[in-house]
């Protein structure tokens, strides 16, 4: 179930990439949490302790959304780059779809 659920989320940020609502790389989804454009922060699991901190930090001091799912091999592969360890999702609409499937049992 879990892998089915997992596709699920690759293929919105597939779709969220193709449509330019999400950035990728630390740097992009920072500048996109402080100028407020970022409505889901994602960091992969295999992602440093350091990255971790300052996105649930920012996130946190602005108000949005943070998970921790997949890994970065996956999270770049779902969207056409080399590995990711953050994604910022701009676009509403797409980050409530993958916040319901990552709380969907």
């Amino acid at each position: 179930m879990r892998n089915l659920k997992q596709n699920k989320i690759l293929s919105l940020l597939g779709i969220a990439m193709k449509g330019r609502n999400l950035l990728s790389g630390e740097f992009q989804t920072l500048e996109a949490v402080k100028k407020g454009s970022a409505m889901l922060v994602i960091i992969a699991e295999d992602a440093s302790d350091r990255t971790r901190k300052l996105f649930t930090d920012k996130c946190s001091f602005y108000h949005v959304p943070v998970v921790v799912f997949g890994t970065k091999q996956e999270l770049g592969r779902a969207i056409g780059k080399d590995l990711r360890s953050s994604l910022g999702v701009c676009d509403a609409g797409l980050a409530d779809a993958i916040m319901r499937q990552l709380e969907e049992k």
